[in-house]
């Protein structure tokens, strides 16, 4: 066996309360998992009008989504959540955010995260705890938001109007001091971890609107301390995005379904606007910058020799999120690259509806062929329609291709360039067969170094796929 081998799985609390520790962790350990991670906060029914639909609606697309491992009882339900520990006030004292106060449901179940850890650790198992980087309060994916002021803004000011990914700026201040006291609160109440996780660290990419962040007034005042020219960079990206919402031409298109994958036009945009490169830049130095931060705070608490890892998406994505691997080689201790491939389909037909609205000139088929060379998610042409391009449905494979798969995690590992250890994050959810082919490619991309999200997607048949697959 691999001496490195790393297999760990996300386990929401949720499941740790229904299942209780001991039960999740035994199943776990039967299939071979060594590393966990869970997040500080408890969960418990609601309605519909008091509580978020779990599993996550994803933006109305991942409605079809339903829960392989039921709770209390259910595949789908309304939940609301209380954190899993008493912040101490005085870490966030002056901040326009603040944590969640300590509930009922706090004080009676609390301490099943306690006893999640120590009986991981009792099985030899790493433990990390998972938040948001820049969803205040940051417990978890739905809930909670930026306020007005600090949310990321497009070229012409505008918030965009649909977002999946409630990702405030960046930039803001009192975004970023927020996160940094929470993950010193963490360490303060769970010092027994091996390290901290962070989602969402970048500008996640789902509508094309959100290429095209952050023009917000932090980032404009952040621009100017790193030495960027903010209004060059503003004027160069308002000017494509107006390119891309009403001037779109069939000829653009071709460019990306020829055999070079439009690399020459792209190089070429790139010289001819230098200022677009720039923008791209300075969006992975404030990614950068926010995990430098988030180090800096696990430093001063003690945390110094705690691990941080961040998610992120995949290549060619990373480029408009902004996570340069690289680039945060320096700060964190390896990155996570999702392979969530049932949002690329998603994610495909977001983007091509944005473009048809606002070009409907151009031909159906040249778009679909262009985002599907863009996204590089098939192995073959890809559908010929964009509405084949949906949210797949629990019993649906996902229409990715393995070698794109792959590739992806070549191009993540290229870039880090042996700097940071680069982990694959694979998605449990979709039919048996077909999970077991993703985490096939998954497990051999990443040379046995995997996490798998979530425990929620992994009924005991995948269990024993995951056993087998990576024995």
């Amino acid at each position: 066996m691999n001496a490195n081998r790393f297999l760990g799985i996300t386990v929401m609390p949720e499941y740790i309360q229904t299942e209780t520790a001991e039960g999740v962790l035994d199943r776990l350990a039967a299939a071979g998992v060594n590393a966990v991670t869970t997040s500080p906060y408890l969960m418990e029914e609601a309605t519909e009008a008091e509580g978020s639909r779990e599993p996550p609606a994803d933006a109305g697309a991942g409605g079809v989504r339903l829960l392989d491992r039921p709770l209390w009882g259910k595949r789908e339900l309304f939940v609301r959540t209380a954190p899993s520990f008493a912040p101490d006030p005085r870490l966030y004292r002056g901040l326009r955010y603040q944590p969640s106060p300590a509930s009922e449901l706090t004080r009676r179940e609390g301490r099943v995260i306690h006893e999640f850890i120590r009986g991981a650790q009792a099985r030899h198992m790493k433990v990390y705890l998972q938040v948001q980087a820049a969803i205040p309060p940051g417990y978890r994916v739905q809930f909670g938001g930026p306020s007005e002021e600090d949310r990321a803004r497009l070229p012409d000011g505008r918030i965009p109007p649909r977002r999946l990914a409630n990702n405030g700026s960046l930039a803001s201040p009192e975004i970023r001091r927020y996160t940094e006291a929470l993950l010193r609160d963490l360490l303060r109440v769970y010092p027994d971890v091996d390290g901290l996780r962070v989602d969402w660290p970048e500008y996640p990419p789902y509508f094309l609107d959100d290429v095209f962040l952050d023009f917000s007034p932090h980032a404009e005042a952040a621009a100017k301390r790193m030495g960027y020219d903010s209004a060059a960079m503003r004027r160069a990206a308002g000017a494509l995005y107006r390119k891309l919402h009403g001037g779109l031409t069939n000829a653009d298109l071709e460019a990306w379904t020829d055999p070079d994958g439009g690399r020459h036009n792209l190089l070429r945009a790139l010289a001819d606007e230098p200022s677009l490169a720039a923008w791209l830049r300075f969006k992975a130095d404030l990614v950068a910058n926010l995990l430098a931060g988030f180090r800096q705070a696990m430093n001063e608490a003690g945390g110094g020799t705690k691990e941080l890892l961040p998610n992120a998406f995949p290549p060619p994505l990373t480029i408009a999120s902004g996570m340069d691997f690289a680039r945060i080689a320096q700060h964190v201790s390896g990155a996570s690259v999702k392979l969530y491939t049932m949002h690329w389909p998603m994610m495909l037909r977001f983007w091509g509806d944005a473009l048809r609205e606002a070009n409907p000139a151009v031909d159906p088929g040249r778009l679909v062929r262009a985002l599907v060379r863009w996204f590089d998610l098939a192995d073959d042409a890809g559908f010929p329609r964009l509405e084949d391009y949906t949210y797949p449905g629990p019993e649906t494979a996902h229409p990715v291709g393995a070698a794109a798969q792959a590739r992806k995690i070549r191009q993540a590992q290229r870039e880090a360039s042996g700097r940071l250890p680069v982990y694959v994050l694979a998605h449990g959810y979709g039919p048996l067969a077909d999970f077991r082919a993703r985490l096939d490619v998954a497990w051999r991309s990443s040379g046995g170094r995997m996490w798998i999200n979530r425990y929620a997607y992994l009924n005991d048949a995948k269990l024993d796929a995951v056993r087998e697959v990576t024995r």
